[in-house]
């Protein structure tokens, strides 16, 4: 009797610049609201005066990395599969280039990112200099003719200290034909001497327009229903020109964790900690990671909503109200380092792996506490 043939089993390893749920930013066909970012690279690339290295730069989620698989598709395509005007990196789905760079398997296509550790189940907090060292063989090999081969770093400010000095090197003798794209967030955190290899390239957050259809696209790709005329003002207002935050907003579930988190707030400095707790209790499981960054960005952007409409009288007429009665002027100080005090502990107890139910629960006390202390003062 014959045996059976053996099927081998490919895991596919989670990525670290993926929103679970929606494409990732090498998948996305359309970029909206980035014309003039797109044309200098677009330019750059067809008038053969190609600068070695960028640095894109903006807020979390607003196109960056899109951009950068775009300007990878269009660098690697052929020169018949490119935009005949030369003002665009519009590529074909369907050339080779754009098959291969949406599967990164491109040969010549390095992305360096933070990894995942397939034992603790857990990405790296930083990236560490092993990816980096990824590219001395990649730099190593011959390229074909006039072909380019493109280094995306992202994000460039999650390279630990090792790891971005190993990178300066590349980036002080680059090889011929070689592109190095760094995405960053936070370009004040990269070393000078990086940012002064590159040329800037800075990308804004996208008007409301550009959003929603940046966001639609997100969602039909993927057969979602996208939000109705009755959300989009409040997504708006909390995405902040941002896709993937709109994204999370909506997808992730995370329009009802604002309203919860609302809920918190403005009941202070009374806590409903029943309610608290079944929100830790949601939270603490390692799947829902995605969900407890959301909780805090959420919460330190209300914060911060309430903070500036004591501070500076902006924001809605409710936020306005809520900011008089829980911070009040004597308490302006407090709850700013209050602030900062929660970002700090969110991002030891990522780094760190610590409880997560915990530091919700000691967020909760803080907040009542510090609206308790403005209530007697």
């Amino acid at each position: 009797m014959a045996r059976a043939t053996a099927t081998a089993t490919i895991d596919v390893l989670p990525e670290a610049d993926r929103l679970e749920g929606t494409p990732h930013p090498r998948e996305t066909v359309t970029l909206f609201g980035h014309a003039e970012p797109e044309r200098n690279l677009a330019e750059a690339l067809f008038s053969g005066r190609m600068h070695h290295s960028w640095l894109l730069t903006g807020p979390e989620g607003i196109g960056k990395a899109t951009l950068a698989y775009r300007f990878a598709r269009a660098a690697l395509a052929q020169p018949e599969e490119r935009d005949a005007k030369s003002i665009s990196l519009d590529v074909g789905a369907d050339t080779n280039a754009s098959r291969q760079v949406r599967v990164l398997s491109h040969p010549n296509l390095l992305v360096i990112r933070r990894p995942f550790d397939s034992k603790t189940k857990r990405f790296t907090t930083t990236i560490p200099i092993d990816e980096v060292r990824r590219l001395r063989m990649f730099l190593g090999h011959r390229t074909a003719g006039e072909s380019w081969r493109i280094v995306i770093v992202d994000q460039a400010d999650e390279l630990n200290v090792n790891a971005a000095n190993a990178l300066l090197k590349s980036l002080e003798e680059p090889p011929p034909r070689t592109v190095f794209l760094l995405i960053s967030s936070a370009p004040g955190r990269l070393l000078a001497t990086i940012r002064s290899r590159c040329r800037m390239l800075p990308m804004q957050p996208l008007s409301d327009p550009d959003l929603r259809k940046a966001v639609e696209q997100a969602l039909a790709a993927t057969g979602q229903q996208g939000p109705g005329s009755e959300d989009w003002p409040v997504l708006w207002r909390l995405a902040d020109g941002s896709v993937r935050r709109l994204l999370s907003l909506w997808a992730g579930g995370g329009l009802d964790l604002y309203k919860r988190i609302a809920g918190v707030v403005s009941g202070l400095p009374q806590l409903d900690w029943r309610q608290v707790h079944a929100l830790a209790d949601e939270l603490q499981p390692s799947a829902a990671q995605q969900q407890f960054e959301l909780f805090f960005d959420l919460l330190l952007d209300q914060l911060a909503r309430l903070i500036r409409a004591q501070a500076a009288g902006e924001g809605t007429p409710d936020e306005q109200a809520l900011s008089a009665r829980v911070i009040g002027e004597e308490r302006l100080a407090s709850f700013a380092g209050l602030w900062e005090r929660v970002a700090r502990q969110k991002a030891v107890a990522m780094a760190l792996n610590l409880d997560r139910k915990t530091l919700i629960l000691e967020t909760a006390g803080a907040l009542a506490t510090a609206a308790q202390n403005r209530k007697s003062a």
